[in-house]
């Protein structure tokens, strides 16, 4: 439980961070419009923060580090957040500095966020079935002991 609330803490200083940087970045460029960067404060505070804060709550109850898919569930959802944050970094600042990519650099960026976003995506299925296999194993704990007391 104690990690996952070290890495919402991290996720939400990384969060605070972006939030600051989108501000005085696009202040210094006297930028008005819509970019990417705006989203990355949101996108580290819900997906990162707020995710393994719930992750805690439910470690606590479930004991989810204990399952087979939580190694793969941390990689792969941590690795996503970090991959589509970077990427939509990395638009947002082309955005504000009306940098000319050229086609097939701004298809590279699109798609490398995109397939961050799909890697968090697996992540949080991961999560989910976590959750899942770990209610139905609680669910038949008490059914089990209620049958070895009926035996004795």
């Amino acid at each position: 439980m104690k990690k996952h609330i070290k890495a919402a803490l991290v996720y939400a200083v990384a969060a605070m961070v972006c939030g600051v940087f989108y501000r005085e970045f696009t202040k210094a460029y006297e930028f008005t419009g819509v970019t990417a960067l705006g989203k990355v404060h949101t996108h580290l505070f819900m997906l990162g923060m707020t995710v393994f804060l719930l992750f805690a709550l439910f470690d606590a109850k479930l004991n989810l580090q204990k399952s087979k898919l939580y190694l793969p569930f941390m990689i792969i959802y941590n690795t996503g957040i970090g991959i589509a944050s970077a990427l939509m970094i990395a638009r947002g600042v082309t955005q504000v500095v009306a940098a000319d990519l050229g086609a097939g650099a701004d298809g590279a960026l699109s798609g490398i966020a995109g397939l961050g976003h799909i890697l968090t995506a697996a992540g949080l299925v991961l999560f989910f079935c976590m959750l899942l296999l770990a209610l139905r194993t609680e669910k038949t704990k008490p059914e089990k002991q209620a049958d070895s007391d009926k035996t004795e």
